[in-house]
């Protein structure tokens, strides 16, 4: 699998346990992998269970970048397209910044609300020039 179907998968994962809160990550990942025939990949496995792992220090990062909205406000999409991203450029530091708000930007055109994109790259380069990553 390509890093840019990998991460589809993630942000797929990630966006399922935003509406299943009832569910582990790991029944989320094991129902993906038997019902959805989801391969195994180690990126996925790793951001899906990294964003987890990092939950609240990821939604920090992102709260501290909003501006002029609050988190109860973005959509379970942008929610968790951010949250991929982040974690992308707080704990992998061999994806370039460019490539995590781009294809973070992609996920957004294809799954989220018309002009979402436009609030999903503002919010990462936010985050990266906290992260000092800009």
């Amino acid at each position: 699998m390509n890093r840019k179907t990998a991460r589809e998968n993630a942000f797929i994962l990630l966006f399922e346990r935003s509406i299943k809160k009832d569910e582990t990550a790991e029944e989320i990942f094991e129902k993906a992998t038997a019902i959805r025939g989801l391969e195994y990949d180690e990126y996925v496995t790793r951001v899906f269970f990294g964003c987890v792992e990092n939950a609240v220090v990821i939604a920090d990062t992102v709260e501290k970048c909003l501006v002029g909205w609050r988190k109860e406000r973005i959509s379970h999409v942008s929610s968790a397209i951010l949250e991929l991203a982040t974690y992308e450029l707080m704990f992998l530091d061999d994806i370039p910044v460019k490539v995590s708000i781009n294809e973070a930007i992609e996920l957004s055109k294809k799954y989220d609300e018309d002009k979402s994109y436009v609030f999903v790259n503002g919010v990462l380069n936010k985050v990266a020039e906290l992260l000092g990553r800009k």
